[in-house]
Protein backbone atom coordinates (compact mmCIF):
# COMPACT_ATOMS: atom_id res chain seq x y z
CA UNK A 1 0.00 0.00 0.00
CA UNK A 2 1.10 3.44 -0.66
CA UNK A 3 0.64 6.34 2.11
CA UNK A 4 1.25 10.09 1.41
CA UNK A 5 3.10 12.13 4.20
CA UNK A 6 3.74 15.45 3.67
CA UNK A 7 3.14 14.97 -0.46
CA UNK A 8 6.09 12.08 -0.56
CA UNK A 9 4.29 8.79 -1.16
CA UNK A 10 5.61 5.77 1.50
CA UNK A 11 5.47 2.27 -0.04
CA UNK A 12 4.79 -0.17 2.74
CA UNK A 13 3.96 -3.62 3.50
CA UNK A 14 0.96 -5.10 6.15
CA UNK A 15 0.35 -8.15 6.88
CA UNK A 16 -0.10 -11.22 10.03
CA UNK A 17 -2.41 -10.05 13.47
CA UNK A 18 -1.80 -9.20 16.67
CA UNK A 19 0.33 -6.29 18.13
CA UNK A 20 1.92 -4.34 15.74
CA UNK A 21 5.86 -5.15 15.05
CA UNK A 22 7.14 -2.67 12.85
CA UNK A 23 10.45 -3.77 10.83
CA UNK A 24 12.84 -0.84 9.40
CA UNK A 25 15.40 -2.07 6.73
CA UNK A 26 19.55 -1.27 6.41
CA UNK A 27 20.88 1.26 3.89
CA UNK A 28 20.30 -0.49 0.39
CA UNK A 29 17.58 -2.89 1.95
CA UNK A 30 13.64 -2.91 1.13
CA UNK A 31 10.97 -3.99 2.52
CA UNK A 32 11.42 -6.72 1.26
CA UNK A 33 14.16 -7.31 3.64
CA UNK A 34 11.87 -9.02 5.68
CA UNK A 35 9.86 -11.14 3.70
CA UNK A 36 11.57 -14.12 4.47
CA UNK A 37 10.11 -13.44 8.38
CA UNK A 38 6.56 -12.78 7.40
CA UNK A 39 4.67 -16.61 8.05
CA UNK A 40 6.70 -16.98 11.07
CA UNK A 41 6.30 -13.13 12.97
CA UNK A 42 3.35 -12.33 11.69
CA UNK A 43 1.48 -15.59 13.25
CA UNK A 44 1.92 -13.14 16.26
CA UNK A 45 2.33 -9.76 14.80
CA UNK A 46 0.94 -7.18 13.05
CA UNK A 47 3.69 -6.22 10.81
CA UNK A 48 4.64 -2.74 9.30
CA UNK A 49 7.17 -2.73 6.96
CA UNK A 50 8.30 0.09 5.12
CA UNK A 51 10.52 1.52 2.56
CA UNK A 52 12.32 4.36 4.11
CA UNK A 53 12.99 7.41 2.82
CA UNK A 54 15.19 7.38 -0.95
CA UNK A 55 14.60 3.49 -1.03
CA UNK A 56 12.37 0.83 -2.76
CA UNK A 57 8.99 2.25 -4.04
CA UNK A 58 9.20 5.05 -1.59
CA UNK A 59 9.36 8.17 -3.41
CA UNK A 60 13.06 10.02 -3.58
CA UNK A 61 12.64 13.54 -3.20
CA UNK A 62 15.63 16.25 -4.14
CA UNK A 63 15.13 18.33 -0.75
CA UNK A 64 17.69 16.63 1.75
CA UNK A 65 15.17 18.03 4.95
CA UNK A 66 13.00 14.76 4.12
CA UNK A 67 16.35 12.57 4.87
CA UNK A 68 17.11 13.74 8.01
CA UNK A 69 16.54 11.40 10.74
CA UNK A 70 14.45 13.09 13.34
CA UNK A 71 11.92 13.78 9.80
CA UNK A 72 12.24 10.42 8.70
CA UNK A 73 11.18 9.31 12.38
CA UNK A 74 8.46 11.68 11.90
CA UNK A 75 7.10 10.48 9.06
CA UNK A 76 6.96 6.97 10.35
CA UNK A 77 4.94 8.41 13.18
CA UNK A 78 2.43 10.21 10.83
CA UNK A 79 2.29 6.51 8.78
CA UNK A 80 1.27 4.85 12.11
CA UNK A 81 -1.16 7.55 12.66
CA UNK A 82 -3.02 7.16 9.22
CA UNK A 83 -3.07 3.21 9.45
CA UNK A 84 -4.67 3.41 13.21
CA UNK A 85 -1.63 2.20 15.34
CA UNK A 86 -0.66 3.60 18.53
CA UNK A 87 2.32 1.36 20.52
CA UNK A 88 3.98 -0.89 18.49
CA UNK A 89 7.06 -3.28 18.71
CA UNK A 90 10.09 -1.88 16.66
CA UNK A 91 13.05 -3.97 15.04
CA UNK A 92 15.83 -1.92 13.10
CA UNK A 93 18.51 -3.13 11.20
CA UNK A 94 21.81 -1.08 10.60
CA UNK A 95 20.52 2.26 9.48
CA UNK A 96 16.99 1.23 10.12
CA UNK A 97 18.28 0.37 13.58
CA UNK A 98 19.60 3.98 14.20
CA UNK A 99 16.27 5.19 12.95
CA UNK A 100 14.46 2.76 15.24
CA UNK A 101 16.00 4.01 18.01
CA UNK A 102 15.67 7.75 16.85
CA UNK A 103 11.65 6.94 16.55
CA UNK A 104 12.17 5.62 20.45
CA UNK A 105 13.65 8.54 21.80
CA UNK A 106 11.71 11.06 19.83
CA UNK A 107 8.35 9.08 20.97
CA UNK A 108 9.39 7.31 23.65
CA UNK A 109 5.18 6.75 24.93
CA UNK A 110 4.74 4.95 20.89
CA UNK A 111 7.47 2.10 21.73
CA UNK A 112 7.03 -1.22 23.87
CA UNK A 113 10.11 -3.22 23.15
CA UNK A 114 13.07 -2.27 21.17
CA UNK A 115 15.08 -4.22 19.01
CA UNK A 116 18.26 -2.94 17.49
CA UNK A 117 20.42 -5.49 14.97
CA UNK A 118 23.62 -4.13 14.49
CA UNK A 119 22.73 -0.30 15.61
CA UNK A 120 24.78 2.85 16.76
CA UNK A 121 23.26 5.57 18.76
CA UNK A 122 25.53 7.69 15.91
CA UNK A 123 28.77 9.20 17.02
CA UNK A 124 29.79 10.84 20.20
CA UNK A 125 32.08 13.67 18.85
CA UNK A 126 31.17 16.70 16.66
CA UNK A 127 35.16 15.66 15.00
CA UNK A 128 33.94 12.21 13.98
CA UNK A 129 30.31 13.42 12.71
CA UNK A 130 32.41 15.66 10.84
CA UNK A 131 35.01 13.02 9.61
CA UNK A 132 32.21 10.56 8.21
CA UNK A 133 30.20 13.26 6.62
CA UNK A 134 32.68 13.95 4.66
CA UNK A 135 33.18 10.24 3.74
CA UNK A 136 29.49 10.09 3.45
CA UNK A 137 29.69 12.45 0.55
CA UNK A 138 31.99 10.96 -1.07
CA UNK A 139 30.25 7.99 -1.31
CA UNK A 140 27.08 9.76 -2.57
CA UNK A 141 28.93 11.25 -5.29
CA UNK A 142 30.55 8.12 -6.55
CA UNK A 143 26.76 6.51 -6.65
CA UNK A 144 25.81 9.97 -9.13
CA UNK A 145 28.53 9.75 -10.62
CA UNK A 146 29.79 5.94 -11.20
CA UNK A 147 26.17 4.71 -11.27
CA UNK A 148 24.30 2.12 -9.12
CA UNK A 149 26.05 -0.92 -10.56
CA UNK A 150 29.52 0.79 -9.23
CA UNK A 151 28.25 1.85 -5.94
CA UNK A 152 26.62 -1.94 -4.97
CA UNK A 153 29.76 -3.63 -6.03
CA UNK A 154 31.90 -1.80 -4.12
CA UNK A 155 29.51 -1.64 -1.03
CA UNK A 156 29.56 -5.25 -0.79
CA UNK A 157 33.07 -5.31 -0.65
CA UNK A 158 33.24 -3.13 2.22
CA UNK A 159 35.08 -5.18 5.53
CA UNK A 160 31.39 -4.81 7.07
CA UNK A 161 30.01 -7.32 4.65
CA UNK A 162 33.01 -9.88 4.01
CA UNK A 163 30.87 -12.50 6.02
CA UNK A 164 28.21 -12.19 3.53
CA UNK A 165 30.55 -13.60 0.93
CA UNK A 166 29.62 -17.62 2.59
CA UNK A 167 26.06 -17.23 1.57
CA UNK A 168 24.60 -19.29 -1.34
CA UNK A 169 25.36 -17.66 -4.73
CA UNK A 170 21.85 -17.34 -5.07
CA UNK A 171 20.99 -15.54 -1.81
CA UNK A 172 23.79 -12.85 -2.54
CA UNK A 173 22.75 -12.50 -6.25
CA UNK A 174 18.98 -11.99 -5.24
CA UNK A 175 20.36 -9.34 -2.47
CA UNK A 176 22.05 -7.81 -5.25
CA UNK A 177 19.47 -7.06 -7.26
CA UNK A 178 17.33 -5.43 -4.59
CA UNK A 179 19.74 -3.04 -4.56
CA UNK A 180 19.89 -2.14 -7.97
CA UNK A 181 16.44 -1.71 -8.11
CA UNK A 182 16.81 1.64 -5.25
CA UNK A 183 17.38 4.60 -6.81
CA UNK A 184 20.81 6.12 -6.84
CA UNK A 185 19.59 10.03 -6.26
CA UNK A 186 17.42 8.13 -3.11
CA UNK A 187 20.72 6.44 -1.66
CA UNK A 188 22.68 9.56 -2.33
CA UNK A 189 20.42 11.54 -0.58
CA UNK A 190 20.24 9.21 2.72
CA UNK A 191 24.15 9.08 2.61
CA UNK A 192 23.73 12.82 3.02
CA UNK A 193 20.71 13.25 5.06
CA UNK A 194 20.50 10.30 7.28
CA UNK A 195 24.41 9.15 7.50
CA UNK A 196 26.05 7.95 10.98
CA UNK A 197 27.23 11.65 10.86
CA UNK A 198 24.49 13.62 10.21
CA UNK A 199 22.24 12.12 12.63
CA UNK A 200 22.50 13.44 16.68
CA UNK A 201 24.45 11.15 19.22
CA UNK A 202 21.71 9.96 20.98
CA UNK A 203 24.31 8.37 23.56
CA UNK A 204 23.31 10.67 26.30
CA UNK A 205 19.45 9.71 25.83
CA UNK A 206 19.76 5.77 26.13
CA UNK A 207 19.65 6.19 29.80
CA UNK A 208 16.25 7.45 29.68
CA UNK A 209 14.57 4.73 27.67
CA UNK A 210 12.23 2.88 29.42
CA UNK A 211 11.20 0.42 26.65
CA UNK A 212 12.45 -3.16 26.78
CA UNK A 213 15.62 -3.17 24.38
CA UNK A 214 17.15 -5.94 22.99
CA UNK A 215 20.43 -5.43 20.88
CA UNK A 216 21.57 -8.45 18.98
CA UNK A 217 25.10 -8.60 17.29
CA UNK A 218 27.28 -10.57 15.02
CA UNK A 219 29.71 -12.86 16.63
CA UNK A 220 32.24 -11.43 14.47
CA UNK A 221 31.06 -8.08 13.53
CA UNK A 222 33.61 -6.82 16.18
CA UNK A 223 32.74 -2.98 15.91
CA UNK A 224 29.13 -3.18 16.40
CA UNK A 225 30.05 -5.30 19.32
CA UNK A 226 31.91 -3.49 21.14
CA UNK A 227 29.52 -0.31 20.57
CA UNK A 228 26.22 -2.89 21.72
CA UNK A 229 28.41 -3.54 25.04
CA UNK A 230 28.33 0.47 25.79
CA UNK A 231 24.96 0.92 24.60
CA UNK A 232 24.04 -1.99 26.77
CA UNK A 233 26.23 -0.53 29.61
CA UNK A 234 23.70 2.43 29.58
CA UNK A 235 20.27 1.12 29.07
CA UNK A 236 18.05 0.21 31.90
CA UNK A 237 16.27 -2.56 30.13
CA UNK A 238 18.69 -4.42 27.89
CA UNK A 239 19.40 -7.65 26.67
CA UNK A 240 22.57 -8.29 24.42
CA UNK A 241 22.73 -10.73 22.31
CA UNK A 242 25.75 -12.08 20.29
CA UNK A 243 24.68 -14.63 17.45
CA UNK A 244 27.41 -17.03 16.62
CA UNK A 245 28.70 -17.80 12.71
CA UNK A 246 27.32 -14.47 11.74
CA UNK A 247 28.49 -10.97 10.67
CA UNK A 248 27.00 -7.80 10.49
CA UNK A 249 23.60 -9.00 9.15
CA UNK A 250 22.55 -11.81 10.86
CA UNK A 251 18.53 -11.87 9.70
CA UNK A 252 20.46 -12.69 6.60
CA UNK A 253 23.28 -14.85 7.54
CA UNK A 254 21.58 -16.68 10.48
CA UNK A 255 18.05 -16.03 9.18
CA UNK A 256 16.34 -19.09 11.72
CA UNK A 257 18.21 -18.39 14.51
CA UNK A 258 16.90 -14.57 14.17
CA UNK A 259 13.55 -15.22 13.45
CA UNK A 260 13.17 -17.24 16.76
CA UNK A 261 15.11 -14.94 19.24
CA UNK A 262 12.82 -12.60 17.69
CA UNK A 263 9.78 -13.92 18.12
CA UNK A 264 10.91 -15.90 21.67
CA UNK A 265 12.13 -11.63 22.93
CA UNK A 266 8.40 -10.56 21.95
CA UNK A 267 6.71 -13.09 23.55
CA UNK A 268 8.81 -12.96 26.81
CA UNK A 269 10.17 -16.15 26.32
CA UNK A 270 13.90 -14.79 26.60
Amino acid sequence: MMINVDGIRFHLEVSGEGFPLVLLHGFTGDSSTWASFFDKWGSHSRLIVPDIIGHGRTESPDDLKHYQIESMAHSLHTILEKTGVHQIDLLGYSMGGRLALTFAVMFPNRVRKLILESASPGLETEREREFRRMNDAKLAKFIVDEGLNSFVDYWEDISLFQTMKRLPATVQNKIKEQRLKNSPQGLANSLLGMGTGSQPSWWKELGGLNCEVLLLTGEEDLKFGHIAKAMAARIKNAKWMIVENSGHAIHVEESEKFGTIVSDFLSNKL
